[in-house]
């Protein structure tokens, strides 16, 4: 696992038009959270939608938890007001869905600096074509995250939703793997399941497994389970406490020690040092 900084274990959508739930984020125990514009809000509630957000974002009081803000689909009617709206406040990021090519992900940044924003872009990688031009818009300045869309991905593909993912797994691969070359957080994309803590448990783990960073939510019930399996396991940062402190106390010039029956070098201390940053940030939140 990367264990990239800040935590983003558990990113909640949240629909930017439901002023009760905006307020009640500020006591979750989620990472970050992105005010949503597109998919949440009905077309009619755009506008007001918008204006709160903006207003939330402004006013603060979110702690330690970064804020976004999804704007609608590039194309959309409302897709250059959202721009011109968050331009005027300190977002956390802007999140962009259905990014298809390295050039609208461009496009997207340039706006915002045109607009007098330094906002990162998170791009939603949602069709088969922003699969295949993943690396491409992992690369493209201004972009900080990739952030998967499964649910509009599996219907684009024409493919049949499994407990396993089975249908996802070239995608998902294909996606982190182009995080990952370009330093980027990448973040697993949304499940429906609600009430049942352990499938939704088994979910983020597979993720956590194919390298995700954290998954995005849509359902605070949801938060804890991602949170435990893309969380630091306490075994594993007492080990790496244990490792660090042996290779302090090493001579200078050694390049291997053994330690607790395993063989040690500098990347494993550098892996065991990364563990422990994640979990001081997560204790610190």
């Amino acid at each position: 696992m990367s264990f990239q900084l800040p935590p983003r274990r558990s990113v909640l959508f949240m629909p930017a038009n439901r002023e009760r739930a905006l307020d009640k984020a500020r006591e979750l125990d989620a990472d970050a959270l992105i005010f949503d514009l597109e998919d949440a809000v009905a077309p009619n509630a755009k506008a007001q939608a918008r204006t709160m957000a903006c207003e939330r974002v402004a006013a603060g009081g979110y702690g330690s938890r970064e804020v976004l803000v999804r704007t609608n689909a590039l194309g959309s009617p409302w897709f250059e007001d959202d721009l011109a709206a968050l331009a005027q406040v300190p977002v956390h990021g802007v999140v962009i869905p259905k990014v298809d090519s390295a050039a609208q992900a461009s496009s997207c940044v340039q706006r915002l600096r045109a607009l007098g924003s330094t906002a990162p872009v998170w791009a939603m990688i949602e069709s088969p074509a922003g699969v295949s031009a993943a690396g491409e818009i992992a690369a493209t300045p201004g972009v900080a995250a990739l952030v998967m869309g499964t649910n509009d991905l599996l219907k684009e593909l024409n493919a049949v939703d499994t407990p396993d993912r089975r249908a996802l797994w070239y995608a998902l691969g294909k996606v982190v793997n182009a995080a990952r070359a370009n330093g980027l957080t990448v973040l697993d994309g949304v499940s429906p399941l609600i009430d049942d803590a352990a499938a939704l448990r088994a979910v983020c783990e597979q993720g956590r497994i194919f390298g995700f960073d954290g998954k995005t939510l849509i359902h605070p019930r949801q938060i804890e389970p991602a949170n435990a399996a893309f969380g630091p396991d306490p075994n594993a940062v007492a080990t790496a406490r244990r490792l660090v402190a042996a290779w302090a106390a090493a001579p200078a010039d050694a390049g291997v020690i053994a330690v607790e029956g395993r063989m040690v070098e500098q990347l494993h201390v550098e892996q065991a040092r990364a563990l422990l940053a994640f979990a001081e940030a997560i204790e610190q939140r």
